[in-house]
């Protein structure tokens, strides 16, 4: 740089005003260039999506195949097929108990009747009943659970007994989502098998009252008794109502059974302050029998002239009446009266023995359990229509089920969670024709 001008700044020299000037020639040269360059590109492009286009245009089957990529497009994403792969940031359900149920080898049905209490044959069934009442859309967040695992899944939380934390993660799925699953399947197994728990009519009617003739109790069709369900102190609910003398909280089911244990009739929901008497006062079953709509077959003449359409039998815990037989109880017996009380009771056992087979399978009813009170009962219900199920499929009952290990290390019978009273119910209130009818089938023994 050289020499200043008059008012002393520095000037530029002829040497570097040409250089500069190069310098600002070359930038704008350079800036033209790449400007052709893109317009170039764009071009190209252009020229390229054209000539794509026609060779598309110009194919024979251009429609059909435009048309068919659309459908199969709209297929997907209507979760009418399903996709093979979730998207990436979602992670896969494998492993734990659901893939041990999935393999197809010799030792699965064994390890079928160990988790779910049942075959693989009487499974598929069971699943294939109620997977139209499961299926679930897919969605854009991650795929549905196959009406299959759903089933399982429900069965091995009942069969178990085991918290939603531990045995939802045998499944690999969250706990809402078994809690979800718990509450879909009941639902379906009311819709797809809701018969199975009916009073018997027909066929099954005199093959029931056949079995109790034989036992000494014409016209009889049934026992009844109730199991204690115990469950954690309720939420949101009076605890004092479910607090029974024992100090634990707990609902009261009531059943009637065949001598075959099948579940004719259930009710529950009651609290465990409610006596036997009052659960069976409330019930349909009561209301039915009342409006002789229970016993609909011809009345049957016994000695002395007694007539009967139809009973069922109890325990001491309920007055004798016109429908239910109970035996006499007390100490100091007449023989009459000892072997109609032995007769009644291993009559009424087959109860005991459906409960135990009941809660034995089961297990989640069989302890004290944490629970939602307003699904409680239609669980139940479910598991006494699968009760049924197993019982026409033959599914064959193991009686270690009934037996466990206290945490003394002593082997024990389980507690089935049946009381009996501390005390007969008095008779003074029961009807002259409901001890007639007693003392009738203790005299029709007499001749046995």
């Amino acid at each position: 740089m050289e020499g200043r001008d008059r008012n002393g700044r520095a000037v530029l020299s002829s040497a570097e005003k040409t250089v500069v000037a190069a310098a600002a020639v070359a930038v704008v040269r350079r800036f033209q260039l790449e400007r052709a360059a893109g317009r170039m590109k764009v071009t190209l492009s252009r020229r390229r999506q054209r000539l794509l286009l026609q060779r598309v245009l110009d194919a024979p089957d251009c429609v059909t195949s435009s048309e068919a990529v659309l459908q199969l497009c709209f297929a997907i994403g209507c979760g009418v097929l399903p996709r093979s792969t979730p998207r990436w940031w979602m992670r896969r359900r494998t492993g734990g108990t659901w893939e041990d149920l999935r393999l197809c080898d010799d030792a699965t049905d064994d390890y079928f009747r160990e988790k779910l209490r049942m075959s693989r044959r009487v499974f598929m069934e069971i699943n294939e009943a109620c997977a139209p009442l499961l299926q679930r859309q897919v969605t854009l967040c991650r795929e549905p659970l196959p009406p299959e695992q759903i089933v399982a899944y429900a069965l091995y939380r009942w069969a178990i007994g085991e918290s939603y934390d531990n045995n939802t993660s045998s499944f690999d799925i969250g706990r809402a989502s078994g809690t979800l699953a718990v509450r879909d399947v009941t639902n379906a197994l009311f819709r797809a098998y809701g018969d199975r728990i009916s009073w018997p009519t027909g066929v099954g009617k005199h093959i029931v009252l056949r079995a109790f003739l034989d036992k000494g109790f014409p016209n009889c069709h049934g026992a009844v008794d109730c199991t204690h369900i115990y469950v954690d102190k309720p939420t949101n609910a009076p605890s004092e109502n479910y607090f029974d003398r024992k100090h634990r909280f707990r609902i009261i089911a009531q059943v009637v059974v065949d001598l075959d244990l099948r579940m004719l009739d259930v009710f529950v929901g009651y609290p465990g302050s409610c006596h036997d008497i009052r659960v069976i006062q409330l019930s349909s079953l009561s209301r039915r029998a009342e409006e002789g709509v229970l016993f609909r077959g011809p009345p049957m003449t016994l000695s002395g002239g007694v007539r009967t359409k139809g009973y069922i039998l109890g325990d001491n815990g309920y007055p004798p009446s016109e429908w239910v037989v109970v035996s006499y109880g007390g100490i100091n017996q007449l023989p009459d009266e000892e072997r109609f009380d032995t007769k009644q009771k291993f009559a009424r056992g087959a109860v005991e023995r459906a409960l135990g087979r009941l809660k034995g399978m089961w297990r989640l009813f069989l302890r004290t359990h944490k629970t939602n009170l307003e699904t409680l009962p239609q669980q139940i219900t479910a598991v006494c229509i699968l009760h049924n199920i197993l019982l026409d499929a033959g599914v064959e009952f193991e009686e270690n089920l009934l037996w466990e290990v206290d945490e003394n290390g002593v082997r024990r019978r389980v507690d089935l969670g049946i009381h009996r009273p501390l005390q007969p119910v008095s008779m003074l209130t029961s009807t002259g024709p409901a001890l007639a009818l007693r003392n009738a089938l203790t005299e029709r023994m007499k001749h046995m």
